[in-house]
């Protein structure tokens, strides 16, 4: 008899997720190997947007301003066109090598790891909710 049929079935389990490359660290995370060349070219100063889930699955949008305006203004620096975002949505803003992302009073709201931020610096691997657009931030290795 294995150790399974031996558990009790009413005890708590633990289950961790397994990188579907068999790897681990950021490539686990959903980064190939395209994506992880293209983070580590990017300039000082500046980060990368990827979605990884959710709509627009792969589309990268790069941060290399001080300020870059986002939502479903055609005029917007990273144009979203869903009803779910707001004309004026989010901003993500830039101080030397550290990114913040701030609501701009968007219906929605703008999230990061799934908690409503009005403002937020963001670090590596944080997830940023815009409408039913899922984007994950990469800042640049490069220091300034």
């Amino acid at each position: 008899m294995s150790s399974f049929e031996n558990r009790d079935p009413s005890a708590t389990s633990r289950f961790d997720a397994i990188s579907p490359r068999g790897e681990s660290g950021v490539v686990g995370r959903g980064l190939d190997a395209e994506d992880l060349a293209t983070i580590n070219a990017l300039p000082a100063s500046s980060a990368l947007l990827i979605a990884l889930k959710g709509a627009n699955l792969g589309a990268r949008f790069l941060l290399n301003a001080d300020a870059v305006t986002v939502g479903r203004h055609p005029k917007s620096d990273i144009f979203l066109d869903d009803g779910t975002v707001s004309r004026k949505h989010a901003t993500f803003l830039r101080s030397g090598s550290t990114f913040y992302v701030r609501d701009e009073r968007s219906l929605n709201g703008t999230y990061v790891n799934m908690e409503l931020v009005e403002e937020a610096q963001l670090k590596n691997g944080d997830e940023v909710r815009i409408g039913k657009y899922q984007l994950t931030f990469y800042a640049s290795p490069r220091s300034v």
